[in-house]
């Protein structure tokens, strides 16, 4: 069966996230889910986006784009933490492209129940022969602060109504109709850097479908 679009099981977001931050705050990162490359982000919470030396690939194939329709954030926190969000789903649709459930990518850019939600994607895709093409739309995106931590919560809609399943084998795509299941709302709270960590990184995701006020 074609999977045409990521699940919505994802973690779910609450008050406590505030206080999950802080917990997890401080110290080096560099854990089993810290894996190697690097990507854009910046080595303090307050700069603003930039490249970072041996930037992870998440490039896609010519048939398949990303879209993210979201106004740079004046507040350049929250502009950095965007810039990861963004680059965590193309790192998600990057692994699915490649086939690869340990891409360095989305590994890069996520940590703890984040990273296994694109591990759990991407192998879903893998396991039933699918692959992903078309257009993958975000949009209306906004950055909130998570109560007195420095993380952020990054929220945006996405429209998957011209994003298919490709059967790796045979080529053939799987087209649908559009309706109200292609809105979703994402929800990722992000994880300013610490110690040797240089770039935000996606702690939690809350993925959340049908959302009629996504639909445009």
């Amino acid at each position: 069966m074609a999977r045409r679009a990521l699940t919505t099981t994802a973690a779910t977001l609450t008050a406590a996230a505030a206080l999950l931050l802080t917990a997890c705050g401080g110290g080096d990162d560099t854990s089993s889910e810290d894996i190697k490359g690097a990507g854009s982000g910046a080595n303090s919470p307050s700069a603003s986006p930039s490249a970072v030396s041996g930037q992870p690939d998440v490039g896609l194939p010519s048939d398949l784009k990303v879209e993210f329709d979201i106004p740079k954030p004046s507040d350049a926190r929250h502009a950095t933490a965007l810039d990861s969000a963004e680059k965590y789903i193309l790192a998600l649709n990057h692994g699915i492209t490649a086939q690869d459930p340990e891409d360095p990518a989305y590994r890069f850019y996520s940590l703890g129940n984040a990273a296994k939600y694109a591990k759990s994607q991407i192998q879903a895709w893998v396991d039933d022969g699918w692959t992903a093409t078309g257009t993958d739309s975000y949009y209306q995106g906004r950055t909130d602060d998570v109560g007195t931590s420095d993380g952020v919560l990054v929220t945006m809609c996405r429209d998957q109504g011209k994003f298919y399943g490709k059967n790796v084998e045979t080529k053939k795509i799987r087209y649908t109709k559009e309706s109200l299941t292609d809105f979703q709302e994402f929800r990722l709270l992000m994880k300013p850097p610490q110690g040797s960590q240089k770039v935000w990184k996606v702690l939690q995701i809350e993925v959340q479908g049908r959302v009629a006020d996504c639909r445009r």
